[in-house]
């Protein structure tokens, strides 16, 4: 299977002319699942965004994934349909605060340290990791994940670049990008606990320049969820 993302306000439009179903908000709501067919090809819909816009994922087996693409094609010439790429599509996670599999989620940071506990109670009987877990909770995480603005518009940091307060380092970026819909540069990373606070000011590397950023709540775009819900 490969997935094609369509997202945008217009999104539900172009998905209702290409399959049937009724693919209203009521219908078929944020994070519901689905198997239709789009235009020939037969397809699983997942009601998901990664861009902070109402949006859908549509996996297809390989061999109809042109199909697919040239139904969605088709129809969407009269919504405006267009192509956007993985740059795009990374400004948009990072002002939603969505992190990424093996950029900003990989094995050597704990889920107390991603800021994914919430998805998991310590008070269940036993689950897999739960020991491991039960250390974390008595000495503490030895990081913390943050998302920062940068004070710079004409150039970006680097993932693995050093974060630093009072010119030690205290952590690395992890994923960066010009945030088009907020007009900020926004960088995620790790950190020692102990900066990681709302407000708090670090610094980065931008073109060889240290440059002031500012640890800020994870969501700058849409943080009531409206436009993924719509």
């Amino acid at each position: 299977y490969t997935s094609l993302v369509l997202a945008g306000p217009k999104s539900r439009d172009v998905l209702a002319a290409a399959s049937r179903g009724d693919w209203s908000a009521q219908g078929f709501p944020w994070l519901s699942v689905r198997r239709t067919i789009v235009g020939v090809a037969p397809a699983v819909v997942m009601s998901v965004s990664f861009s902070g816009e109402l949006a859908y994922e549509i996996h297809v087996p390989n061999a109809q994934l042109y199909a697919a693409y040239l139904a969605l094609r088709k129809v969407g010439e009269a919504h405006g349909l267009r192509l956007f790429g993985s740059y795009a599509g990374e400004s948009m996670r990072l002002e939603k605060g969505y992190r990424h599999w093996k950029a900003d989620l990989v094995t050597e940071f704990n889920p107390f340290e991603t800021g994914l506990s919430r998805f998991f109670k310590m008070d269940k009987p036993t689950f897999i990791g739960k020991p491991a877990l039960e250390k974390v909770v008595a000495t503490g995480p030895c990081r913390a994940f943050v998302s920062m603005v940068v004070d710079a518009t004409h150039a970006t940091t680097h993932g693995d670049d050093s974060i630093l307060a009072d010119w030690r380092v205290v952590g690395s970026v992890t994923s960066v990008a010009w945030g088009h819909r907020v007009g900020k540069t926004i960088a995620m990373g790790f950190v020692e606990p102990g900066y990681a606070a709302k407000g708090t000011r670090l610094m980065v590397e931008v073109v060889g320049q240290p440059t002031a950023a500012t640890v800020v709540p994870d969501c700058l775009y849409d943080p009531e969820n409206l436009r993924v819900r719509a």
